[in-house]
């Protein structure tokens, strides 16, 4: 059975913006991104599932029993569901020791291994306005997981962090589903976060899942330009570009991944003319012109220059 089910949930504002039958499950353990651009409800989504929010129809489910949303309770939210949102705050002029503490419950062994996984024991004695931003959000995130919630929630928690604190975190949020056996959901709208660390992902726009699946499904797979441009760069061919490479359709556009293509100096493929080189650290881009189009290919290692013919095949 699934832990979280999300049945046809539907959430209409003044403003216009609204969830539109939002239907799926999670399972225990599992761990699901959403995705999507500014607006598409992903917040609002997560709210109606911890409890925050009211749905206008639909239910939510966990562990078999409804999640009811604040107009039915005093107090907002489900105790076994942790609500982490963007707005975090904690309180000033205290010591990380002291605010833990209030909610504590655990014992002294236990809270040390919850401080060993939120990377958090250097700062017991620091005062909040000692930390930084990164420090802030994985103190919010131990005082909720101090309660042993049995579900995460996160809204866009990489958003604000640097490449330093967003791998601690990813770390912090591995040990989470490994050693503490809670569940988690994300959203984000950086496909570097949810690529690499979801088992499903699912695309939103304008209120509606557009497309559910892998991470390498919806990479490799995406049902529109909005999925191929939520998580990376891509190729449009025509269809008479297409036909070069003995893909595609006559009537369809055709979406490639740049690190699909591979050029070389000699040998069979499509002839093109490198227009721009581009170095992204990791590896390069390069720009080439075929015929009427132009097609990014993305290399580990660059051998051209730019004006030179290739050839250019895909795998």
């Amino acid at each position: 059975m699934a832990l979280l089910e999300v049945q046809y949930i539907s959430k209409q504002f003044p403003n216009g913006l609204l969830i539109k039958e939002i239907n799926f499950e999670q399972r225990a353990l599992q761990k699901i991104a959403i995705a999507g651009e500014s607006g598409a409800g992903k917040t609002t989504l997560l709210k109606i599932i911890s409890g925050h929010a009211q749905a206008d129809s639909g239910t939510v489910l966990f562990n078999g029993k409804r999640v009811a949303g604040p107009e039915e309770k005093l107090l907002p939210g489900h105790k076994e569901i942790a609500y982490l949102s963007q707005h975090y705050e904690l309180l000033n002029n205290y010591r990380v020791e002291e605010l833990i503490w209030f909610e504590n419950k655990l014992s002294s062994e236990e809270a040390t291994r919850l401080f060993e996984i939120c990377r958090i024991l250097h700062l017991l004695q620091r005062k909040t306005s000692q930390l930084s931003g990164g420090e802030k959000q994985r103190i919010a995130l131990c005082m909720l997981l101090i309660k042993s919630p049995k579900m995460l929630i996160l809204d866009e928690p990489f958003s604000n962090l640097d490449p330093i604190h967003t791998d601690i975190l990813k770390a912090v949020l591995e040990d989470i589903t490994e050693r503490l056996q809670i569940t988690c959901m994300l959203t984000s709208h950086d496909p570097h976060d949810t690529l690499s660390w979801a088992d499903e992902i699912l695309v939103m726009r304008e209120g509606k899942i557009i497309q559910q699946g892998t991470p390498q499904t919806i990479y490799r797979q995406p049902v529109n330009e909005y999925v191929a441009g939520m998580f990376g760069r891509y190729n449009l061919l025509k269809p008479s570009i297409a036909a070069l490479f003995s893909i595609g359709s006559n009537q369809d556009d055709v979406m490639v991944r740049p690190e699909q293509f591979h050029i070389s100096t000699k040998g069979s493929g499509v002839k093109g003319t490198i227009q721009k080189i581009s170095f992204w650290g990791s590896f390069y881009e390069a720009e080439v012109l075929v015929g009427e189009g132009e097609i990014v290919v993305r290399m580990m290692r660059n051998e051209w220059r730019v004006g030179e013919e290739v050839y250019i095949n895909i795998d």
